[in-house]
């Protein structure tokens, strides 16, 4: 592979078609001197995590509107980041950037550390977001390998390992074309090549500024790359959630600061467990003595596991059994997670 040619040719479709993005300093002021503010870039690739750019550009917006810098995302209180952060999932990401948050302000003086090794022993930054984070608005050659980059490497070398065991492979195949030159756009331009033409199902081929260089192009098939083995079966969990409503408010807890969802609000529930709830015993565990009635069940699928919530309901006129409950506007029920939100809202469209 001539790898000066591959480069050239990618630089040269990034400056001419790079996305749009609002923590993105474009290839035309990086190359007048704009630097890329290290804070938006690292909360962008926080946010980037395990979802889509459509999904997080809003959060990223709101965050950035109410929280400018580093030292205003410390000194805000947790409640309000999680509140904030509610609907992007994996809730540890949230703990974890208000722990880096806190030691850049209170440790750097709020300033992010310019080194790959600064970085990485930041709070909740791990090699991924270390080298995104260098790269992008530090420009130091860093080895930035992400979901994307990983498939492009996968077509580019027809990598036939399957995944997740072929990652060590692809991560050593994309170090090979790092150079000195541009590092943050080359990192940028091959995550736009994998979201925007390299996609995952149907890659535009024909649209692509390296295809002459792609080995899985050349089988014929390079939509089969990068190779995955089979995935193992989730297993399912069944909990019940508990509606407590008293006139137009209802019961929330706040869930403990470690764990799943962990701090977040929620509906009262159950454990999960693999086998189904009896009504005995989901009563055995409701927030207050009441008499409770089913008003249906929801399924959600988190990464390592999927879940049933049997929905039961109440009036708060009854005496509570608990003394952590919050009660919340029913219209209001934004900063609840996915999954209780989800339920909230169905238990309470039973009511109407």
């Amino acid at each position: 592979m001539n790898v000066q040619a591959l480069r050239a040719a990618l630089l040269d479709w990034y400056d001419a078609r790079a996305r749009d993005l609002p923590w993105r300093v474009g290839p035309r002021d990086h190359a007048a001197g704009v630097r890329a503010d290290p804070y938006r870039v690292w909360l962008s690739e926080v946010m980037l995590q395990q979802t889509t750019v459509p999904h997080a550009t809003p959060y990223f917006l709101k965050f950035t509107a109410r929280w400018p810098t580093v030292r205003d995302l410390a000194a805000a209180p947790d409640a309000d980041v999680m509140a904030a952060w509610a609907g992007l999932g994996y809730y540890a990401r949230a703990r974890n950037l208000l722990a880096c948050a806190r030691a850049v302000a209170t440790d750097h003086g709020g300033v992010f550390p310019d080194t790959e090794d600064g970085l990485r022993a930041l709070p909740g930054l791990g090699p991924y977001t270390a080298a995104a984070v260098g790269a992008i608005a530090f420009d130091l050659p860093t080895n930035v390998v992400d979901g994307n980059v990983e498939r492009v490497m996968a077509r580019l070398f027809a990598v036939e390992a399957p995944l997740p065991d072929a990652k060590p492979e692809l991560k050593r195949l994309a170090a090979g074309l790092v150079r000195e030159h541009r590092p943050g756009d080359w990192a940028q331009a091959l995550m736009d090549l994998g979201a925007t033409v390299c996609r995952p199902r149907a890659p535009l081929c024909d649209r692509c500024p390296v295809a002459a260089h792609c080995a899985g192009l050349a089988t014929g098939a390079p939509e089969a790359f990068p190779r995955k083995a089979a995935k193992a079966e989730r297993p399912h969990r069944h909990g019940a959630a508990f509606i407590l409503t008293h006139g137009s408010r209802i019961a929330l807890v706040r869930r403990p600061p470690k764990g799943l969802l962990g701090g977040m609000l929620a509906l009262p529930t159950t454990d999960w467990r693999a086998a189904p709830w009896t009504d005995a015993e989901a009563h055995g565990a409701a927030p207050a003595d009441a008499a409770w009635r089913g008003v249906g069940e929801v399924e959600h699928g988190f990464t390592h596991f999927t879940l049933t919530l049997r929905l039961l309901r109440a009036d708060g006129d009854a005496p509570a059994t608990r003394d952590d409950l919050i009660w919340a506007p029913r219209h209001d029920l934004d900063a609840l997670p996915s999954v209780f939100l989800k339920a909230a809202r169905a238990g309470l469209s039973n009511l109407l």
